[in-house]
């Protein structure tokens, strides 16, 4: 079964109304994906479809790109459900990580078509406004990303789905299968956390 048969027929095996918490489990629903169960790559189809049409159109929108990449993404992921690790995190934020490098592609390949009747690579090439601030922010985006490394797992999660991925605090709970008091309490640690580390190593904060 394709992830397109699992559009076509999502609606038999879910009802659209049914709410989320009348879903299977998450540690359930994962579980089947990976071994192959077509019935849970149609309820992860009907759970985490929407998001992924939204973050994908949210990007590059286009409704038509936004399917397109919908489809990609649950075709990759059902082919490659052998590399989901349940102990690296939930099912949907492994979706959303799948959704985001094919938005990736997607941008990719728009450029590339947009590069065969207009030079836009050239502002690609302009010097930066201000040239003597280069090398400070390209130390401060390494010791940021070398501490964002260092924070617990789920903070660091919570924090890339937010940051990354631009989900709201609600979305992020809907991914990971968290109440969202958990993941408030994990962005604001997380945050809480990495603000402390990047004044040890003396990262001035810049203005928005």
């Amino acid at each position: 079964m394709t992830a397109q048969q699992a559009t076509r027929h999502r609606h038999d095996a879910v009802p659209p109304g049914t709410p989320a918490e009348d879903s299977p489990a998450c540690d359930d629903l994962a579980a089947g994906f990976v071994a192959g169960d077509e019935g849970s790559l149609t309820a992860a189809y009907h759970r985490w479809g929407p998001l992924v049409f939204t973050l994908a159109r949210r990007s590059l929108g286009d409704a038509r790109e936004a399917e397109d990449v919908r489809q990609s993404v649950f075709l990759a992921a059902w082919r490659g459900r052998a590399g989901y690790a349940p102990e690296r995190g939930p099912l949907g934020a492994w979706l959303v990580g799948i959704t985001r490098r094919k938005i990736a592609d997607a941008l990719t390949a728009r450029t590339q078509r947009a590069q065969l009747v207009a030079a836009a690579g050239a502002r690609m090439t302009e010097a930066p406004a201000n040239p003597d601030s280069l090398p400070d922010a390209v130390l401060d985006r390494v010791l940021i990303g070398r501490e964002f490394t260092r924070i617990p797992a789920p903070q660091r999660l919570v924090l890339t789905l937010a940051f990354y991925d631009d989900l709201t605090q609600t979305q992020i709970a809907e991914v990971t299968g968290w109440p969202l008091g958990t993941v408030k309490s994990h962005a604001r640690r997380g945050l809480r956390r990495l603000g402390h580390r990047l004044r040890e190593e003396g990262i001035r904060e810049h203005p928005a």
